[in-house]
């Protein structure tokens, strides 16, 4: 393993010399950064001019001048970047343009990437199981609709009914029978698909369905829930109570009574801890703390797991820390929710959900409201770039797993006894997910180089925006710190891309 690696970052480092080396000639070649200024009316022109040539060191062969950057660029082993200064940017120092930029970039990825894996591979697994059913034809005709449409005339539909209509919403939420009928029905529907079976479940699903969510909805309305939310301790017992039942049943089956009761247990302990973890919230509000306690709910859902496991403590404490886990996180939901209308009081008159960039400017307030107003700006950009990748993953998902239940292994685990859910979660799914883990790699590295059009549209300034700025007023240096970014990560990417073949499939082994 070892060898491998050192050999793959042997090519890596090749890889990117000879790439470096190219993107800097063709970027020097055919971006004048002079033009600017000979184009300035400005009585020092000519001292301006010189200036910029002394700064730049345009007086020098290109070769001269990459060596020189690269010099700089190899300075990042050791922690002292110097990239040189973006005079587009007033001279501002590349490192730091970056550090903002990638910043920013990373954040809309990182959620971008989230959403769309859970919701991609979960929604191409259930259509893979549901073959030639409606509910398959239905997701596949949406998928393509969804893949096929243009970014910007997605992000510009987001804009209005996602954020001004909402909005408008939000200002006066009144829920009209109307809304409740056509969300019952929604849903009804949709879980009817999902579940399947014959005709007497599925109108039984759908009446259940129709009656639980257009009823919650109504609940809401009546009780002023959408003027000021929350979740409360109940909200959270019962959202833990589900997530155990639901990642118990995906994990081990509910016939595992012991990791079950783990999962459970851990629920009653976050229950316990409900209102005096709320004092650590509000007289500790550092990112550190949200951190250190999230460490600590894995380590109670591990240490539950190993105690109550017996025989399958390992499976017992995966699924005990990922409970306490969500558990946790709605926890920190809840109280995010409690700065809601005191951060309404405080925005500008444009809505709860921003159109453009990555924050309020001049929002005064604690960890509490920069995680509410980076989500209240996160959620439009977050969707629009998710819902491509959802596309692309759903239909990569079905097709591998459906190529993967038909091998004889997975015959051969039904002829032996055992139950469904064994047989896809275990057995299947781990070998289907070896191309999908290559399709997220890359595009997690596609990603963080920015997306141009869509950080464009909300004003997000990252990576994209950088390059494109580096780019118009043919800034050099800051064109080479986007490569540097972007170059290290792709390849990084496809490294632990070929790791995880390694992890995923016994069969493959890394040497």
């Amino acid at each position: 393993m070892l060898t491998f690696i050192l050999r793959r970052l042997g090519a890596i480092a090749l890889v990117l010399l000879v790439a470096s080396f190219i993107v800097y000639t063709l970027t020097a070649i055919t971006a004048d950064p002079l033009q600017e200024l000979r184009a300035s009316n400005s009585p020092n022109r000519e001292e301006q001019i010189q200036n910029r040539i002394e700064l730049l060191r345009l007086d020098l062969p290109i070769v001269v001048r990459y060596f020189m950057w690269l010099g700089g660029a190899a300075k990042c082993l050791i922690g002292q970047c110097d990239l040189g200064v973006a005079f587009s940017r007033s001279n501002q120092e590349v490192t730091d343009a970056l550090a903002s930029a990638a910043s920013a970039t990373i954040q809309l990825v990182t959620a971008a990437t989230i959403v769309a894996i859970i919701f991609g591979l979960t929604i191409g697994i259930i259509t893979a199981l549901r073959q030639y059913s409606g509910f398959d034809y239905t997701v596949t005709f949406l998928t393509f609709i969804v893949y096929s449409l243009p970014i910007f005339w997605v992000a510009v539909l987001l804009k209005e009914y996602g954020a001004i209509r909402f909005n408008e919403f939000l200002a006066n939420p009144v829920v009209t029978v109307p809304a409740i009928l056509i969300t019952g029905l929604v849903w009804g529907i949709i879980l009817m698909a999902i579940i399947g079976g014959s005709w007497r479940r599925r109108l039984i699903t759908f009446a259940a369905a129709f009656v639980v969510s257009g009823g919650l909805l109504a609940f809401l309305g009546l009780t002023g829930w959408f003027s000021d939310p929350s979740i409360g301790i109940v909200g959270v017992i019962i959202t833990g109570v589900g997530a155990a039942v639901g990642i118990t049943a995906l994990s081990t089956g509910l016939a595992n009574r012991r990791t079950l009761y783990a999962a459970l247990i851990v629920v009653g302990i976050w229950a316990a801890l409900y209102y005096p973890i709320q004092y650590l919230f509000f007289y500790v509000p550092t990112g550190w703390m949200l951190l250190l306690t999230a460490l600590a709910a894995i380590g109670i859902g591990i240490g539950v797991g190993v105690l109550i496991g017996g025989d399958g403590k390992k499976e017992a404490a995966r699924t005990a820390a990922i409970v306490s886990f969500i558990t946790f996180f709605v926890i920190v939901v809840d109280r995010v929710m409690l700065v809601y209308t005191d951060y309404v009081d405080r925005i500008p008159q444009s809505g709860v959900i921003a159109t453009i960039g990555s924050s309020t400017p001049g929002l005064q307030g604690d960890m509490w409201f920069e995680i509410l107003d980076g989500f209240a700006h996160l959620v439009l950009p977050t969707i629009a770039l998710a819902l491509v990748s959802i596309a692309a993953y759903t239909r990569y998902s079905r097709s591998s797993l459906l190529e993967v239940m038909n091998q004889d292994y997975v015959r051969t685990a039904r002829a032996k006894g055992l139950n469904e859910r064994t047989v896809v979660m275990r057995h299947a799914m781990r070998n289907a997910l070896i191309p999908i883990a290559t399709i997220i790699a890359f595009d997690i590295g596609a990603l963080i180089g920015g997306a141009v059009i869509t950080e464009t549209i909300f004003a997000w300034k990252g990576m994209g925006a950088l390059f494109v700025d580096g780019l118009n007023a043919g800034d050099v240096n800051l064109v080479m710190g986007f490569f540097l970014v972007t170059g290290v990560l792709a390849v990084v990417f496809n490294l632990i891309a070929d790791l995880l073949y390694s992890a995923l499939d016994p069969r493959i082994r890394v040497s």
